[in-house]
C-alpha cells in the first residue's frame, strides 16, 4: 500500500476558549489535489500554519511522508519538501520575477539569502529559475519587476517560488485570492497542469476552483472534519449542505 504523504492524527489547537482545531484526523495521497472547504471560522487557516510550521498544534501528530513533523520548524519542513503559498501575496515585491525565483533556489540550497552571488546573476541559479517561470505562464515577464505585475501574475509567482523548492507537497491557502474570473481561470489552468504531478492541499472559498480541481474534498467545521470524499459525493452529503447555513446552491450548483 502506498505511504500517504500527509497524515494528520487527532490534530488539536485552542486560542483561548476558542476550539480552532478539534480532533482532526485527514490524510492526502500521493500526487493528488486534496482540498479543504468550510465556512467562516471552520478552522481552514489555523489548520494551514500548523500544517506548514508556523504554529505549533497543542495535541495530536502530523506525519509528513511518514515522519513525524509536529514540532519541526517552517524552515525544515521546506527542506523536506513541504511548501506553502499564502493568502496574501508574497513576494519581493522590488525583485525582478527572476530573481524572485532565483532567490527561492538558492535559499533552499542552503544559503539561507546570503549572496555568496548575487542571484540574479547566477546563471546555476537563473537557468532553472526561467524554467520554472516559462512552466507557470511567466516566461515573458521574467525581467519585469515583481511589484509591477498584475494581481494573477504575482499569484502565479508566488508558485514559482514554492515549485523553485522542489516541494513533495505544495499548500495553497486560498490562490485565487482577490482574483477576477479571467485570472482564476488562468490559476486553475496552471494548478490543473501540475495534477498528478504533485501532491497539494488546496484551501479555497471558490467552489467552481475547488470542484473543478480536487480529487478528494474535506469539510471542516468548528475544527472537526464532517465529510471527506469525491466532489460528487461532497455535493450530494446533507450535512455539507447544513454546515453552509443556508449556502446549499454554492456546493449543489458549483
Amino acid at each position: 500500500m502506498t505511504e500517504a504523504t500527509l497524515k494528520v492524527e487527532g490534530l488539536t489547537k485552542s486560542f483561548g476558549g476558542v476550539v480552532a482545531t478539534d480532533n482532526l484526523y485527514f490524510e492526502i495521497e500521493p500526487r493528488e489535489i486534496h482540498a479543504v472547504i468550510g465556512p467562516n471560522g471552520a478552522g481552514k487557516t489555523t489548520l494551514v500554519a500548523q500544517l506548514s510550521g508556523m504554529l505549533k498544534p497543542d495535541g495530536g501528530r502530523i506525519l509528513f511522508l511518514g515522519r513525524d513533523i509536529s514540532r519541526l520548524s517552517a524552515d525544515a519542513r521546506s527542506h523536506l519538501g513541504l511548501a506553502r503559498s499564502f493568502q496574501i501575496t508574497s513576494i519581493f515585491r522590488k525583485f525582478t520575477a527572476l530573481a524572485n525565483v532565483a532567490l527561492s533556489i538558492q535559499a533552499h540550497r542552503g544559503h539561507s539569502f546570503r549572496f555568496w552571488k548575487p542571484a540574479a546573476t547566477d546563471s546555476a541559479l537563473t537557468e532553472p529559475a526561467r524554467k520554472i517561470l516559462d512552466d507557470v505562464g511567466l516566461g515573458k515577464r521574467a525581467d519585469m519587476i515583481a511589484g509591477n505585475l498584475a494581481h494573477g501574475e504575482q499569484r502565479q509567482l508566488e508558485i514559482a517560488m514554492a515549485l523553485a523548492t522542489r516541494p513533495k507537497l505544495l499548500l495553497l491557502d486560498e490562490p485565487t485570492a482577490g482574483m477576477g474570473a479571467e485570472d482564476t481561470d488562468r490559476m486553475c489552468d496552471l494548478l490543473s497542469s501540475m495534477k498528478g504531478k504533485i501532491s497539494m492541499l488546496l484551501i479555497e472559498h471558490d467552489m467552481d476552483t475547488v470542484f473543478t480541481l480536487a480529487d478528494r474534498v474535506t469539510v471542516l467545521v468548528y475544527g472537526t472534519a464532517i465529510a471527506t470524499g469525491t466532489p460528487e459525493e461532497i455535493r450530494r452529503n446533507d450535512e455539507v449542505r447544513a454546515a453552509y447555513l443556508g449556502e446549499d446552491d454554492v456546493v449543489e450548483n458549483a
